[in-house]
């Protein structure tokens, strides 16, 4: 499904149980941890409800009969009981606390690290901006949820279990009175609960849309500063946010009434026991210190409700964040190893298409039934019009994707079948589109084979002649290069990734439009280092500019997905074809220009 930064994403949405049960079972490795919470916050809650039954005592027992002795023994457990709990309950907190960061922990990097073995096709459809906002936001609105879990649901459950029975063992006129209003609370909540959720769903739509927008527009601030439109995104980040803030009005204005309901009802229910107390104390049913209690008790009953629809709240306020994680979570890579994927083993270099068809949308098909074979230590040049499908073939070798028909072998196993990090693992490429990360030269060269030492890393930049101007800057290797190597010209960049590709030591190697943005001078120098590294290596070269590939054992022209001719430079020139009108128009061109 295509998205951009203006759409709402379409996120399937789950039960309540479903996601339910599949939170929880982020508490399993922790479940020691969480009963002993649950023993905690029981003992604690004990205490509590000790606590009025001590106080009727006092009141009918010793205060009338003016026992000093019994108050002081009372008085002393009563400090006794809430000093105790008042440590346990920090001690509670503290582990409360751990649990819910570690829990949030586990989910994001299970999230990361399924992301990381998703297909290309997950990318494609997908601004880099809103799957950052499930990695951090969506995974981060579940806190509240899994510390209200542990400390509100089930110990809250038995709170109030314990308490309405105590309140049903001193009177049951008066229990019946403090829970009358219950069957309307809950039909309430339920109510509110059927639009709240879908409210919630709007705000992180939202939110991850305008996370998409601020990513796209500051990684491309070069352009928007460029074409001085400033104020137009402005505008838009203006709008955006505007959005944002009226769904999250909305979801909370919604989510807001649950308090008012629930105090009202618990004010209505204390009104109501007092009334019913009046008349039962009048007519001599109970004492005074029973209402006394009993009040307490209505208390300590609404208390738990109330921390119940809380955690309801937070559970409805956050299903859409869970939605959101579960959504991706469930995608399978289309790319994946199969069940009886083996390692590929030592590769050749020997590569054959067989018949192979590919199409990125299952409609428009950009490759028609390719086939060739390449020997081991070759160096193949793939040339052709923009879109015509040179890239196309060399990330289907790389199983980037898989083709939609025909077979890709490698030293005559078919890829599909081979462990992904065994072939990969053996194969360099290196890509137009130039990606250095925010580190040290050293480090981004070092990425091609993290086991390789300062000296090897050298070496490779030598050999693709980076380093004489790697040294001329501040630091050498050291120097720190921002995101995308935006410190580094265009021709720095690429250089730079040339030497972590060929650090890698590859068998296969991939070079997608690799020399583009070199000048003319520097092109020379790396195409000295590449004769060099490329010894002995099966290669594939995709280029626009065919000086650069005329010293290629074969050339092959790619046309609307078709492989039109296939011969050296020598043979296509002879032929007067496709290649030989490609050639011709680009010396012509240059020989204008010059």
């Amino acid at each position: 499904m295509q998205n951009n930064i203006n759409k709402d994403e379409e996120v399937m949405r789950r039960s309540k149980s479903e996601i339910t049960i599949k939170l929880l079972t982020y508490l399993k490795p922790y479940k020691l941890k969480s009963f002993l919470v649950v023993l905690l916050m029981i003992f604690v809650m004990v205490c509590e409800i000790v606590n009025p039954l001590l106080l009727k005592i006092a009141i009918d027992d010793y205060v009338g009969s003016r026992n000093v002795n019994g108050l002081i023994v009372i008085g002393v457990s009563l400090l006794s009981l809430n000093l105790v709990a008042w440590g346990l309950s920090k001690i509670r907190w503290n582990m409360i606390t751990s649990i819910t960061n570690n829990i949030l922990v586990n989910i994001r990097h299970e999230l990361y690290s399924h992301i990381q073995y998703l297909s290309f096709d997950f990318f494609d459809n997908r601004p880099v901006g809103k799957i950052l906002a499930r990695v951090v936001g969506d995974v981060n609105a579940l806190k509240n949820l899994f510390s209200q879990a542990i400390q509100s649901f089930i110990p809250q459950i038995i709170n109030l279990f314990c308490v309405a029975i105590i309140m049903f063992v001193l009177n049951i006129k008066l229990a019946l009175a403090s829970i009358a209003l219950l069957p309307l609370l809950g039909f309430a909540m339920f109510w509110i609960e059927i639009y709240s959720r879908r409210r919630w769903e709007i705000y992180r739509n939202k939110r991850s849309n305008l996370n998409g927008f601020t990513h796209e527009d500051f990684s491309g601030i070069k352009v928007v500063q460029g074409f001085a439109r400033e104020k137009g995104t402005e505008n838009n980040f203006k709008d955006m946010v505007g959005e944002l803030s009226n769904s999250f009005v909305k979801a909370v204005r919604l989510n807001d009434c649950f308090w008012p309901l629930v105090e009202l009802s618990w004010g209505i229910g204390t009104l109501v026991v007092f009334a019913v107390g009046y008349f039962l104390i009048k007519s001599g049913e109970i004492e005074i210190g029973t209402l006394i209690a009993f009040s307490m008790y209505v208390g300590m009953f609404w208390r738990p409700i109330m921390n119940l629809s809380s955690f309801y709240n937070t559970l409805i306020t956050n299903f859409s964040a869970a939605d959101r994680i579960f959504d991706i979570l469930d995608v399978e890579p289309v790319i994946k190893n199969s069940l009886n994927a083996k390692p590929i083993g030592k590769i050749q270099g020997n590569v054959e298409f067989k018949n192979v068809t590919f199409s990125y949308d299952d409609e428009n098909e950009v490759l028609k039934n390719v086939s060739f074979k390449v020997s081991k230590g070759e160096k193949i040049a793939l040339v052709g019009a923009t879109g015509a499908g040179k890239s196309t073939i060399v990330s289907l070798l790389s199983r980037f994707y898989d083709p939609t028909k025909g077979k890709i072998l490698v030293d005559g196993k078919d890829i599909k079948n081979v462990d992904l990090e065994s072939l990969r693992s053996q194969m360099g490429i290196m890509l137009q589109d130039t990606f250095l990360f925010s580190d040290s030269i050293m480090e981004n060269i070092r990425y091609g084979r993290l086991d390789a030492t300062d000296e090897e890393v050298i070496n490779a930049a030598k050999a693709v002649n980076a380093h004489s101007f790697i040294m001329e800057l501040e630091k050498g290797y050291n120097t720190e290069v921002n995101e995308r190597g935006s410190r580094l010209s265009l021709g720095q960049r690429q250089l730079i990734s040339f030497a972590r590709a060929l650090l890698a030591n590859p068998r296969i190697l991939i070079l997608d439009e690799a020399t583009s943005n070199i000048d003319t001078q520097t092109e020379k120098l790396v195409q000295e280092g590449i004769e060099r590294i490329l010894h002995g290596r099966t290669s594939f070269v995709v280029a626009h500019r065919l000086s650069t590939i005329r010293d290629c054992d074969k050339i092959m022209v790619i046309n609307n997905g078709e492989i039109e001719e296939v011969g050296n430079h020598e043979e296509l020139l002879k032929k007067k074809g496709s290649y030989y009108e490609l050639y011709m128009a680009q010396y012509n061109f240059l020989s204008e220009g010059a």
